[in-house]
């Protein structure tokens, strides 16, 4: 058994230059032991002079994709013990699988994944977050000290933003684990401090709650997505959030006057301008796919419906029926959102392709994925559908789907259970398509995936507030 001591818990180059030794040395995972500095290591671990950290032998390097570079100096930051054993059990098996970082059913890579967007969204947190208050001293010009508590050990590799940000600034960041000080040339550090340690207000503040207070928008507020996005625990740093219980209250009845205000100077004809956008679709030909299909798909559901689905395309039982999520892959999204408590009856269901794209196998029609230009010719459809429903909340099944939907091309395990803002103001919410977990040959991870599914949809949920 090998000790590995890494000087901070933040160290990436220390645990890249030890992982590479030992890889090279071809050195099991379970024959090491990580610690950080003075941390109790396994008892009965040795290494070379009892406590030595592994050192790169010449001849010793190897080529690594850079994806797993990225990965690993977010997970490094990751408050979580377990994160350099689980890196380097991943570098060991990268050496002999080199495609294992695209799957993303692979438990070890998803776990990692994970702690990354963990350290990702602190990181995003903390830039957010952080609020400097103004202290008196006894020289000229003002200092400035902020406060705030992070999940992970993301303060030193936050630190070049604020340094950019603040260049002019002499400040401090205070956090229970190491304190940064820019005096406007340099940064040092100095150890963690307390909540007690930092001021509690200045009169900017003032000007910053009526700034707020001016700017906040009743008709944009989803109390889920808001306390997703800046959880309780970050309002004791800043003054604005003083205001948000009272701003609130008084929010839904400020949203409701002004949408009576607005359907008694335009009417509410929107059932008849979907009916008469429905009937334009059954005649589309903006694409060849309509040729071989029997029919328009069209998405179903209340015109005022505060969620929207999306999914890729209909399938062969949604073709001959005419409408979404019917066959298999709609029965699995059935189950999927009776778990998740969500009514199907108060959704908009629809697709991100109207007509159906597959490859005749004798008498069979096997699905065929959409391509790019398939997509951009129906993307004017949900876009119409989308103007005419305005969700708040838009739920897309699937990288198809999710590609209309933004424009861009998306990678499902980057943007997956998390709210994503889209120009029009309402929000968009990805995770993946039923029918994938129709696809998994093993029952206990489609079970796993399963369970998943239904957790990103009651995100979606909780995101409308």
């Amino acid at each position: 058994m090998r000790i590995v001591t890494l000087p901070a818990p933040d160290d990436f180059e220390a645990w890249r230059d030890a992982a590479r030794a030992l890889a090279a040395a071809e050195v099991a995972p379970d024959d090491v032991v990580w610690q950080v500095g003075d941390t109790p290591a396994d008892l009965f671990a040795v290494a070379a002079g009892g406590q030595a950290a592994a050192k790169t032998a010449p001849g010793a390097t190897f080529s690594v994709p850079r994806g797993f570079v990225d990965l690993a100096r977010s997970v490094v930051l990751a408050d979580d013990p377990e994160r350099f054993a689980l890196l380097y059990a991943l570098l060991v098996r990268l050496r002999r699988q080199s495609g294992i970082l695209a799957d993303q059913a692979d438990p070890l890579v998803r776990r990692l994944e994970g702690l990354a967007k963990a350290v990702r969204r602190d990181i995003h947190k903390m830039r957010a977050f952080l609020r400097f208050r103004e202290v008196a001293t006894d020289e000229d010009d003002s200092r400035y000290v902020a406060w705030f508590e992070p999940d992970h050990h993301i303060v030193r590799a936050n630190a070049a933003f604020f340094v950019n940000r603040f260049a002019s600034m002499r400040w401090s960041i205070l956090t229970p684990e190491v304190s940064l000080h820019w005096d406007g040339k340099a940064l040092s550090e100095g150890p963690g401090a307390s909540r007690a340690d930092a001021p509690e207000g200045d009169p900017v503040e003032e000007v910053w709650k009526t700034y707020y207070a001016s700017i906040f928008n009743p008709a944009r507020l989803k109390v889920g997505a808001m306390l997703k996005e800046m959880p309780r625990k970050y309002w004791k740093n800043m003054p604005e959030t003083a205001l948000v219980g009272e701003l609130i209250a008084g929010a839904q009845a400020r949203e409701s006057g002004m949408i009576e205000q607005a359907r008694a100077v335009s009417g509410d004809n929107s059932v008849a301008a979907w009916q008469a956008l429905r009937e334009e679709a059954m005649g589309c030909t903006r694409c060849p796919l309509y040729k071989p299909a029997t029919q328009t798909v069209f998405g179903e559901g209340p015109v005022d419906a505060a969620m929207m689905v999306v999914g890729e395309q209909p399938g062969d039982q949604e073709d001959l029926a005419g409408r979404p999520f019917v066959g298999p892959a709609g029965q699995v999204f059935d189950r999927a959102i009776a778990a998740a408590e969500i009514d199907r009856a108060r959704l908009y269901v629809t697709n991100a392709v109207k007509h159906f794209k597959y490859e005749q196998r004798g008498k069979r029609r096997i699905h065929a994925k959409p391509g790019t230009g398939e997509i951009e010719a129906c993307r004017w459809w949900i876009e119409q559908e989308r103007l005419l429903v305005r969700p708040q909340m838009t739920v897309a099944l699937g990288a198809t789907a999710a590609r209309s939907l933004l424009g861009r091309t998306v990678t499902i395990s980057r943007e997956r259970g998390r709210t994503i803002a889209l120009p029009d103001g309402g929000a968009a919410w990805i995770t993946v398509h039923p029918s994938y977990l129709l696809r998994l040959p093993d029952p206990a991870q489609k079970e796993d995936e399963f369970a998943r599914f239904v957790e990103d949809l009651r995100g979606a949920k909780a995101a409308l507030g």
